[in-house]
């Protein structure tokens, strides 16, 4: 059986088996590979590089309860932790927030009964957020459509067994541990709208520190590409860009896909958030060379907090299924690679979780650093929106024409 080592790199019985599915090269993350192999100088300045410098200094590791690393060991998941900073200021008080991410894999194969595989995962994760609780955790985000198999890529209707009401099942379950632990907790599930027409959606429900529903978010945006076929069971949300103020801070959720489109993130920030999850499902093959990218050009350029969370594993279906793209059909989607993580609008980052684990993420945020960043950048201050709001308002006309200047003399012969 495979173990990890304090390296984070998986090992067998006198290292003869082979290294999990996921990992690379036997290491659960590109920072415990480099932490591995390079010297302690050298590693240092690669991590300046890769993950940036909060307030001028690496980013700080932080300890944890003793019954937070027991229920890790005990349950085998990732555990990592670390504080963001912000300068100290002579009129505002620190305004020091805990966070955590939760990634995880299916439980049971997807051939069980769907109730088992419902209940199987919420008893998989309920130790994630008992660890979480009792280290203090104040938010917390769980990834998206955390209560199934990503299904989405089947096409078959039989999977919307899995939506459920705002007030649903899932929701219930997860009120309690809110109230128990003060604790607000970002639900991203299948949503049925019993209201109107039992319609689908994909939808994150924010839950109180007192177990009470603060409202609903419903995705802005649906992949079209590859194994993506979303469109079949919801379609786009009609919620806008709301930001939920919550005891601990104002709080966003992009799910998915929005995070490839740049407005969608601005319009969180439009709206007042500190801190804005994006909740997800994606594999390797597809988006990993921008999953580290996205996210923290969006705190950047946003002046604001990121949490981004992935599940993790292969999910393997009962039937085969094609993606149009004339490859042969396949049974599994690809590997859902983790790398849960968070991102400082002062530019820095933490280190990924595990590419093939379940995790917990915890981050200390200092929420001052928001408005202390816009104070350096004035990306605010500098933005023309009257400018950008222009161009857009043209360009949804029908007789939109680019503002394309063409030289005179691109066709002249010579």
């Amino acid at each position: 059986m495979a173990t990890s080592n304090g390296s984070g790199v998986a090992q067998g019985e006198e290292g003869k088996t082979p290294p999990p599915a996921g990992s690379i090269g036997g290491y659960e993350s590109l920072h415990r590979l480099l932490e591995a192999n390079l010297s302690p100088d050298l590693f240092q300045e690669a991590s300046r590089l890769l993950l940036g410098l909060n307030c001028a200094r690496p980013l700080e590791a932080i300890s944890l309860p003793d019954a937070t690393t027991t229920l890790a060991e005990t349950h085998s998941f990732d555990l990592q932790a670390f504080r963001f900073s912000a300068d100290k200021e002579f009129l505002r008080q620190s305004r020091v927030v805990r966070v955590g991410l939760i990634q995880n894999s299916i439980a049971v194969p997807t051939t069980c009964h769907f109730a088992d595989q419902k209940k199987a995962i919420m008893d998989k994760i309920k130790p994630l957020i008992d660890a979480a609780g009792a280290s203090g955790v104040n938010i917390m985000c769980l990834q998206e459509a955390w209560t199934m198999p990503f299904a989405f890529c089947t096409r078959e209707k039989r999977w919307c067994e899995f939506a459920e009401p705002v007030d649903g099942e899932s929701t219930q379950f997860l009120q309690e541990l809110a109230q128990k632990y003060n604790m607000v907790i970002v639900s991203p599930i299948l949503e049925r709208d019993i209201n109107h027409g039992e319609t689908i959606w994909n939808t994150a429900v924010v839950i109180g520190n007192n177990g009470n529903i603060i409202g609903i978010h419903r995705k802005n945006h649906i992949p079209r590409v590859g194994d993506f076929n979303e469109s079949t069971y919801y379609m786009e949300g009609n919620t806008g860009h709301p930001v939920f103020e919550t005891a601990y801070g104002k709080i966003g959720v992009n799910i998915c896909y929005g995070r490839h489109h740049p407005l969608n993130w601005l319009a969180f920030g439009l709206n007042g958030a500190e801190i804005v999850f994006n909740p997800s499902a994606t594999v390797g093959e597809l988006s990993e060379p921008m999953w580290p990218i996205e996210a923290r050009n969006a705190a950047i350029a946003n002046s604001y907090f990121v949490g981004s969370i992935n599940r993790v594993g292969t999910e393997v279906f009962p039937n085969p299924f094609t993606s149009g793209d004339g490859k042969p059909q396949h049974a599994d989607f690809g590997h859902f690679y983790g790398s849960s993580h968070f991102s400082a609008p002062d530019a820095s980052c933490t280190p990924s979780l595990s590419r093939y684990r379940d995790g917990l993420i915890i981050s200390d945020m200092d929420l001052n650093l928001c408005r202390q960043i816009k104070d350096k950048w004035a990306f605010r201050m500098t933005a023309r929106y009257e400018m950008y709001a222009s161009l857009l308002s043209e360009y949804l006309k029908p007789d939109f024409k680019p503002q394309v200047i063409v030289d005179p003399l691109i066709n002249k012969k010579a």
